[in-house]
């Protein structure tokens, strides 16, 4: 939003006996981990439970011009690894020529987690997110949760994690897909034909497209819509010095109305 604060607020370690951590406070919002029992093949669910305060945001994986992507770490002697990270449907925020990705509103982030062996696990993780209003705090915390075994139903922390997952974009279907896509030889334009689903708003979709780590591109030029067709550029802002995208794999986020899709890019 606007220029990052060189003070950031670190939050001390918080520490439950149950399935939810102690929430983490901040100036402008909390949060906490959230999560059930490892099932039978050591898989955990999880979620980073984000709740900022009214009138400040929080960050999506690529943040836009100036925002603080999420970061997830656990501690390895706690016998827990992290497989992913999902990202629920952002927001686009303009003010003045700043663009940011996030959420303005409390946001689950699931979390993909494994343990090997069995009995109690201890899962120690550090969270580091942006929090922003006029200016964005770097916001730190030591989330700690111990899980015995799956004996019984956790019907709150299950619907939480429900609720995260429902957020997440869906995976590309018939009725709302990319039907193709073309790198320019300059590498300054991305053109993609899509597929929409009915009942969407009738213009634009958004479409955040992130390439190399660090970099979104959300920009349309001469967009056009002709029925469930919409035909539009992305412009492609500067990449790494000497990047070459051949062999990579880009994601493409597409949010028509109520309805969000995101798939992958291959430039083989």
């Amino acid at each position: 939003m606007a220029a990052i604060s060189l003070v950031a607020a670190f939050a001390p370690f918080c520490s439950a006996q149950a399935e939810m951590s102690a929430w983490a406070e901040a100036e402008g919002g909390r949060m906490r981990l959230v999560a059930l029992a490892p099932d039978a093949g050591g898989k955990i669910r999880a979620g980073l439970q984000i709740e900022p305060k009214p009138g400040w945001i929080t960050y999506w994986r690529e943040p836009g011009n100036s925002g603080i992507p999420p970061l997830v770490t656990i501690a390895p002697e706690s016998g827990v690894a992290l497989d992913a990270i999902g990202y629920p449907v952002p927001k686009h925020f303009f003010k003045g020529g700043i663009e940011d990705i996030a959420y303005d509103a409390p946001v689950t982030l699931p979390l993909s987690l494994n343990v090997a062996g069995n009995g109690p696990v201890a899962i120690d993780a550090t969270a580091f997110i942006g929090i922003c209003k006029d200016i964005c705090i770097p916001f730190q915390a030591n989330l700690a949760v111990k899980l015995g075994p799956a004996k019984q139903s956790q019907p709150q922390e299950e619907a939480i994690l429900a609720a995260a997952d429902a957020a997440l974009p869906k995976p590309p279907s018939a009725d709302f897909k990319v039907a193709a896509y073309a790198m320019s030889s300059d590498r300054k334009t991305l053109s993609l034909t899509l597929t929409l689903p009915g009942g969407g708003s009738g213009g634009a979709p958004d479409i955040i497209v992130t390439g190399p780590s660090g970099y979104a591109f959300t920009k349309q030029v001469g967009g056009k819509r002709d029925g469930a067709a919409f035909k539009t550029d992305i412009a492609i802002g500067k990449l790494p010095k000497d990047y070459d995208p051949s062999g990579k794999r880009w994601s493409v986020l597409v949010i028509d109305g109520d309805r969000a899709m995101e798939t992958t890019l291959a430039f083989d």
